[in-house]
């Protein structure tokens, strides 16, 4: 099984707006793991959901033949320039980024 990296202080990348609800223990190791690793939160949730994504066999497969078929979201260029922002909800300290 492959592990989690993060690069130190590597944040700086294009983001597409998703808003989502999660556990506030989860929300605390998150906001815990960007301080630790001189990143920001953005970051963080992106490498956790990428590494994830990475993980899930039969989704590569699925991915792998629906690819062919559909436009990537990231093709959008209204997606590609929005910034993700953390749901206020989702962490205690303020958004960063």
């Amino acid at each position: 099984m492959s592990r989690l990296k993060l690069m130190h202080g590597v944040s700086r990348i294009r983001r597409a707006k998703l808003q989502s609800s999660i556990d506030q223990t989860v929300a605390d190791d998150i906001e815990l793991l960007a301080t630790w690793s001189n990143n920001e939160t953005n970051y963080v949730v992106n490498e956790l959901l990428r590494f994830a994504l990475a993980q899930e066999e039969d989704f590569q497969k699925y991915k792998a033949t629906a690819a062919p078929n559909s436009a990537h979201p990231a093709s959008n260029p209204k997606a590609a320039q929005a910034v993700a922002k953390s749901d206020p909800a989702v962490t205690s300290a303020a958004a960063k980024g």
